[in-house]
């Protein structure tokens, strides 16, 4: 099975047990039951996932092995690879809008798949830390560790508040958040900056001017 396929392959039993996780709840169903929905074996099932748990999550498997990839072959500012690796994380995620969405209502019902949730996030950030680590061996770990927290919990906001129906942030609302983090390797100078813009400036447009500007200094 090619990757493409496989991935539609897990997709569609995500989408299935999803489902029957919403209509009988996750303790109530049974690997058998999804197995069955999903027009799969039991063994089927168990090649491609080890547990229940597993399949909640198991698109980001993907995401992360196309997140590692992107970055190995990253070149020019590291800290702006780790940002268009967010967000082709949060672009992939937009395709998959409603099984996003169904995952998150279930999610939040079941403490054990909130503390797997809590697990993932953090596989997320090791990898974009780790990254960092050694294209920027110089820089102490705590600010590399800020930063990865940083704009993963900005990529998880805006996601969230996508799933919920709050708010339609794209890819472009995303990296004009991400792009006014602080990096590491901008000195502190203990000089203030002060900035004035039209009152009826989109907040979008500040952020990408502040971030051209004081990119600049």
């Amino acid at each position: 099975m090619s990757a493409a396929g496989d991935s539609g392959f897990k997709l569609a039993v995500i989408d299935h047990a999803l489902r029957l996780f919403a209509e009988k709840g996750y303790e109530a169903t049974t690997v058998d039951e999804i197995a069955e929905a999903a027009g799969i074996s039991r063994r089927t099932f168990f090649r491609q996932f080890r547990s229940k748990e597993d399949v909640v999550f198991a698109d980001h498997e993907a995401q992360l092995a196309q997140a590692r990839a992107y970055l190995a072959a990253a070149q020019g500012d590291p800290w702006d690879a780790v940002c268009e690796a967010v967000v082709g994380v949060f672009e992939r995620f937009t395709q998959t809008r409603d099984l996003a969405a169904r995952r998150y209502r279930v999610v939040r019902q079941v403490p054990a798949l909130r503390d797997r949730e809590i697990v993932t996030v953090f596989r997320y950030e090791r990898l974009f830390t780790d990254y960092l680590r050694e294209r920027l061996p110089g820089l102490p770990d705590l600010t590399l560790i800020q930063f990865t927290a940083a704009v993963t919990a900005t990529h998880n906001f805006l996601l969230r508040r996508m799933v919920r129906g709050q708010e339609e942030a794209g890819a472009g609302d995303l990296r004009a958040a991400l792009a006014v983090i602080p990096r590491g390797d901008r000195e502190q100078s203990g000089e203030m900056v002060v900035a004035v813009f039209p009152r009826d400036m989109p907040p979008r447009q500040i952020a990408d001017l502040l971030a051209h500007r004081l990119g600049n200094l």
